[in-house]
């Protein structure tokens, strides 16, 4: 090979791999903003009734079609929180440990960033809500309508900082 042939390789082989650095990644999967531990943020967070749990941790992780969900902390009263559930987004009730207020819930996706839930006692829907992962993925707002077991009205908004 003489010199300009090499050279000529050279560049060819540059601009192709300059165009293969150019193609867009549409392919490469975006990591679900909900997966991790968040943090809950007390002075950004209003609890109607109340009293406020004194903290929490919840922690998201992905399973086939849905999530499992461990929320672990203190209560308002000083005592230990545990809630779990793994659940899907098909519409499907899926039990809940832990909670006094609810013992299933079912969750639809409306979004890669929200997700509304229903929660149920003993078959009757007790709260609605949304979850909403905020678009630079640091912040996670739980909102929650409906009664607790004492069947007292609740109006919570939970906000969570990723961990």
């Amino acid at each position: 090979m003489n010199r300009k042939t090499l050279t000529s390789r050279w560049a060819q082989i540059g601009i192709a791999l300059g165009l293969v650095a150019a193609v867009p990644t549409a392919g490469v999967a975006k990591p679900d903003p909900f997966v991790g531990t968040w943090i809950l943020n007390l002075a950004k967070s209003t609890f109607s009734p109340g009293p406020a749990p004194k903290n929490q941790t919840a922690v998201y992780a992905a399973v086939e079609g849905g999530y499992r969900v461990t929320a672990t902390g203190i209560d308002g009263a000083g005592k230990p929180i545990k809630t779990e559930y793994t659940a899907k987004f098909d519409g499907k009730d899926y039990p809940v440990t832990g909670s006094a207020d609810y013992d299933a819930v079912t969750l639809k996706r409306v979004d890669p960033r929200s997700i509304e839930f229903t929660r149920k006692k003993a078959g009757q829907v007790v709260q609605t809500g949304t979850i909403v992962v905020s678009t630079d993925g640091k912040t996670r707002t739980v909102t929650v309508d409906g009664t607790n077991s004492g069947r007292v009205k609740v109006h919570n908004v939970s906000v969570y900082d990723r961990k």
